[in-house]
């Protein structure tokens, strides 16, 4: 690490006197870049030189700078005809110097750097960013349980303190990111990626080469940065690299995991974004491609990037308290309980915010320690910490350190929108937490309430379902019983953004607080939907034809026997029905384009999972066809 760089300016230096000293004193830094966030979690990026932005700072922190909001993702918001949107910096968190390693400054000898300042994006005068958001979620937290304090200042006794004595709420959390990384333009088998699974041959082994060097200096950099990072280490993908004659690995495919310390929220989401284009780049000098895909292989593990989050009490006095960690000798504060309770009912309309993507539900499959169910677990005792890996929102507890009590929610991805996804929690938790205070109820009422039975009525959890199991959610359970008891799994885009519309009641606790606006929530529902019969159109069914294109005859008539034939007969019936149009009759792929064509959203998500499933089928016909034959 070169020790002359300055890697971040902190909050507290953002004054335009403070701003002047530093940037002048650092003149390798050559740009500024404000960097807003649009519905779909995509960051700006444009490069100001310093001497504009250095002549009116203030300016530019007051909103000097516009974009063109019709080029992001703002649908029903920025139009053609209604463009513009300013960008106005966020002066409450840190910024951080992004260096362009491969380019050095001649003057000083250093990499040329860009500030990158987080901003909120305003149109017609509100904000519309997905910062804002999480930013406004944050407040209504704090808000909400300020007001809960002066109303009832009895719920400061367990924490020896009095209204006047409180000086903040704060919303914290953390994120943990997965990804594969390989040398480029090679692939590797899928059944030696899964074999290797299977037999655990790659989970926190030792890297080597490249990949370790590029994680190293991942780590290292993270520091400079003080991004305090906890872990860096392989996951459970992945396969052995090659070695080549000059002793450099070759055939690199395996997946790893970094984590790092917690913040405050908004700035956790910051941190993720930048520490994404860290991880790229740097192992990118490395000769390394990095993806951030959800399900990039079929049939083998995916990336997660689990969430956490907790509430804290901040007194006067510098005392902070973990507002979800008990008091009483329970698993759980009211807190805690409330909040848990508040994510899992409505979760349903969460879900559409935390998984968007047809790569991120790919991803959501049962036997990959991916969660399916809206089911959480509290552990068999309070004395014993649950680490049950099968649930959708866990609770993590370290008797030792109750500052360190949150919740882990397990089916974000790389590519969700952590912002969005955040300010829905958030917003979610504090639902249940105003049930939990406005009724008055203690933390073993909430425990027997959130440990209910499907079929038993209580007043906040729905009847017939069950939100709380110590099992093994995938083993111990049937499809039914999973389904009946904690909610059947969308299985496409469009299942699980119909939500929206199946539980309003639910979608109006995203609107408490002002958080998520009618506005909002459908702009984000179309720029989803659109991205949705895009991919799907453009590039899955591309890709698809692709691989069946590939699938190809390998047998001679003369040498194949009976069994053969019969096989190749199966592939070829299944790459006619998937590809093939007649004057009589049309493919599956044309009757998915036809309904998005005609906007029958419901006939494409219903094709969808039809033509994912006769694509696996195919795989698995074509692989028992080639194992068949001797000479390939």
């Amino acid at each position: 690490m070169n020790k002359d760089l300055i890697y971040v300016i902190s909050k507290e230096n953002h004054s335009v006197e403070d701003l002047k000293s530093i940037l002048t004193a650092h003149s390798e830094i050559k740009f500024v870049s404000l960097v807003g966030i649009d519905l779909s979690g995509n960051d700006t990026d444009e490069k100001i030189p310093m001497k504009i932005f250095l002549e009116d700072i203030g300016g530019f922190l007051k909103g000097a700078i516009q974009t063109d909001g019709s080029s992001v993702v703002l649908p029903g918001i920025a139009s053609l005809n209604n463009a513009k949107v300013d960008m106005i910096a966020d002066t409450e968190v840190n910024w951080f110097v992004d260096y362009n390693f491969e380019l050095m400054d001649e003057e000083t000898n250093k990499p040329v750097g860009t500030l990158r300042i987080p901003c909120f994006l305003i149109h017609e005068g509100k904000a519309v960013d997905s910062r804002h958001i999480l930013k406004a979620a944050t407040a209504y937290v704090k808000d909400s349980l300020l007001d809960s304090y002066k109303k009832n200042p009895e719920l400061l006794a367990s924490y020896g303190a009095k209204f006047e004595d409180v000086a903040d709420v704060i919303a914290t959390a953390a994120t943990e990111l997965e990804f594969w990384v390989k040398t480029p333009d090679e692939t590797a088998e899928i059944q030696e990626l899964s074999t290797s699974q299977v037999l655990q041959e790659q989970y926190w082994t030792r890297t080597k080469g490249a990949v370790r060097s590029a994680l190293e200096e991942t780590l290292l950099l993270m520091e400079a940065y003080g991004l305090e990072p906890e872990m860096g280490h392989k996951e459970v993908g992945g396969i052995k690299a090659h070695l080549s004659e000059t002793g450099d690995l070759t055939h690199v495919m395996e997946q790893l995991e970094i984590d790092w310390k917690y913040a405050d929220a908004v700035q956790a989401a910051d941190n993720e974004l930048f520490v994404r284009t860290l991880v790229k780049e740097t192992f990118r000098r490395y000769g390394l491609d990095v993806t951030f895909l959800a399900k990039p292989i079929h049939g083998v593990a995916g990336s997660g990037e689990h969430t956490h989050l907790s509430i804290a009490l901040k007194l006067n006095n510098g005392k902070r308290f973990n507002l979800y960690a008990s008091t009483d000798n329970s698993f759980l504060s009211i807190y805690g309980y409330g909040s848990l309770m508040g994510i899992l009912k409505n979760y349903e309309v969460i879900n559409p915010i935390v998984s968007a993507t047809n790569d991120s539900l790919r991803r959501l499959k049962p036997g990959f320690e991916a969660p399916v169910c809206i089911v959480t677990s509290l552990g068999h005792s309070v004395e014993v910490p649950s680490r049950n890996r099968t649930i959708l929102l866990g609770v993590i507890r370290d008797l030792q350190n109750p500052l360190g009590t949150r919740f882990e929610l397990r089916a974000p991805n790389p590519f969700t929108n952590t912002y969005l996804a955040l300010a829905a929690l958030f917003t979610t938790s504090m639902d249940g937490i105003n049930y939990a205070i406005g009724n008055k109820k203690t933390e073993a009422d909430l425990l027997a309430e959130l440990s209910k039975a499907a079929g038993e009525e209580t007043a906040y959890l729905e009847k017939d379902r069950a939100y709380r199991s110590e099992e093994d959610v995938f083993e111990d359970y049937t499809d039914e019983e999973r389904s009946r008891l904690f909610g059947k799994a969308p299985a496409t885009v469009y299942e699980n953004i119909i939500a929206f519309d199946k539980y309003p009641e639910k979608l109006d606790v995203l609107k408490c607080g002002d958080v998520f606006s009618e506005k909002i929530l459908n702009s984000f529902r179309t720029g989803v939907e659109r991205r949705w019969l895009t991919e799907i159109s453009s590039r899955i069914i591309s890709n698809y034809a692709d691989e069946i294109r590939s699938c190809k005859k390998l047998h001679c008539a003369e040498r194949a026997l009976d069994l053969d034939v019969a096989n190749w007969q199966k592939v070829h019936a299944l790459r006619q029905y998937l590809l093939k149009d007649t004057y009589s009759t049309k493919s599956l792929f044309t009757r998915v384009k036809d309904a998005i064509s005609a906007g029958d959203y419901a006939t494409v998500s219903e094709l969808q999972v039809q033509m994912d499933a006769k694509i696996i089928e195919l795989r698995d016909l074509y692989t028992s066809y080639k194992n068949n034959l001797l000479d390939v």
